[in-house]
């Protein structure tokens, strides 16, 4: 194995880039790869080398591992680039931008039910992450107001253990205990009764979310906060609901009006949700959004006066880009509501359709895959001896390039190992069609082994 210190001082072999005799850039024989070259070359030149190079990732519109958006459409890719120099937190320098952020954040609270439109308060963000931490921290210092004077003992947050990392890290950066109720097979999501068994005068809120990552399901978010008012109003403690709509967010509005998961239930104090997920928007925006100010406390609000004027922050980042919030508003701007509808719905009706032919194959069996997000998992049907396991049939898609992950279930139910495909803008009927033939003929020519294929790393395959 090759030596890390050397590879980072580029001593190791393979460490300079050696450009055939057609593609030498400007007579360079080699390119080194882990230090800065000592003289530059042309921008063709360093384009190609580059693009090169990414040919070897894999396709993003056959990734069905993620849900981050991989398409827009031409019009949108040109703002992104005639965009692309604008900082988001310097209001100042670019006061149009920063207007037009509070309109999608108005726009957004109008979405999630927000009575009225002028009370909330919200901000975009790099991603959830950004937004769950922020909405986290809020959450953690309006329990430390409640509790200041008192012998009250570590503060706590309680989610299912189907939750989303960025809880984890949320609870590990921040000191806050987390409480995770275990996923089982007759309860594979949050429940109220949980929920409620879970807390104490020391829970900063609740975490619902409306789109398990492993399975697409929403969770309960009125039962939970039915529950926690009938605890409240028993004596018990006030525990607040923030609800992680990182995927849900930009879907159920949409696709399933009538269910009261928003600011509709007075319990939600604050939403998260990606844009840059069933947004439709390229990487690199979140949204979290609070029902009025009085729940986001004034001294995690920085006034910053060197960027031209002085003006509110609120993020764990300080520069970052514009582009992405103008990409979300030319989104709301050309699809409206009745488009987003439209999209969303050709979205679950192709999660549907892949549900169905996905059950039909011989050996595989859906376990989610009907309502919730646009999202299709599945199992390898029990078998007497199974000859081959689903990181072999992940393996196998590969082949044809398709990029999906097989992974086990949260703790409880870690012996069980699925798969998942997650639908999006751009996965379009007649691309579910060739997927459907391709898991088709992997699943006969797996079974078609003559001995058991030899063990796939699971590592190799996906990071959940």
């Amino acid at each position: 194995m090759a030596d890390l210190g050397k590879v980072l001082s580029g001593t190791e072999m393979g460490a300079t880039i050696r450009p055939g005799l057609l593609g030498n850039p400007e007579g360079v024989e080699e390119i080194p790869r882990y230090r800065l070259p000592e003289e530059g070359m042309d921008p063709r030149s360093a384009y190609q080398l580059i693009r090169g190079e990414i040919d070897l990732d894999g396709s993003a519109r056959l990734n069905l591992a993620t849900f981050v958006t991989t398409y827009m459409e031409p019009e949108a890719v040109q703002l992104l680039t005639e965009s692309a120099e604008k900082n988001m937190v310097d209001k100042d320098e670019y006061p149009q931008t920063a207007a037009i952020e509070q309109r999608c954040v108005t726009m957004i609270g109008h979405l999630w039910s927000a009575g009225d439109a002028g009370s909330v308060i919200g901000t975009s963000t790099t991603g959830s992450s950004e937004a769950c931490m922020l909405a986290g921290l809020a959450l953690k210092r309006r329990w430390q107001q409640r509790v200041q004077g008192t012998s009250a003992g570590p503060p706590n947050i309680v989610f299912s253990s189907a939750v989303q990392v960025v809880w984890e890290k949320f609870a590990n950066y921040f000191e806050v205990e987390p409480r995770y109720v275990p996923v089982t097979a007759d309860s594979p999501y949050l429940t109220a009764e949980a929920a409620v068994a879970a807390c104490d005068e020391n829970t900063i809120g609740v975490v619902p979310i409306l789109g398990v990552t492993y399975t697409g399901a929403f969770e309960p978010v009125q039962e939970i906060a039915a529950a926690l008012d009938r605890l409240a109003d028993g004596g018990g403690p006030d525990v607040p609901i923030h609800v992680d709509a990182a995927s849900g967010g930009f879907i159920a509005p949409f696709l399933d009006p009538e269910l009261a998961w928003d600011f509709r239930l007075p319990r939600v104090h604050s939403i998260n949700s990606s844009g840059h997920k069933y947004g439709h928007v390229y990487p690199g925006l979140g949204w979290v959004v609070w029902r009025s100010r009085e729940f986001l406390p004034d001294e995690l609000i920085f006034k910053v006066a060197y960027l031209g004027g002085e003006m509110d922050t609120f993020g764990l980042n300080f520069s970052r880009p514009g582009s992405q919030v103008l990409l979300q508003y030319y989104n709301f701007l050309r699809l409206g509501w009745s488009g987003y509808r439209r999209v969303q719905s050709e979205l679950r009706r192709v999660a549907d359709y892949l549900a169905d032919e996905i059950a039909a194959i011989p050996g595989l069996e859906v376990v989610s895959g009907r309502g919730g997000l646009p999202v299709v998992a599945w199992q390898q049907a029990i078998r007497s001896k199974p000859a081959w396991d689903l990181h072999h049939l992940s393996a196998k898609l590969r082949e044809r390039g398709w990029q999906v992950p097989a992974y086990p279930l949260p703790e409880a139910l870690a012996d069980r190992l699925i798969m998942r495909a997650v639908v999006r803008n751009g996965f379009r009927s007649d691309l579910a069609e060739i997927f459907v033939q391709d898991l088709q003929r992997a699943v006969a020519d797996l079974d078609a082994l003559p001995s058991a294929p030899p063990p796939v790393r699971s590592a190799a395959v996906f990071h959940h």
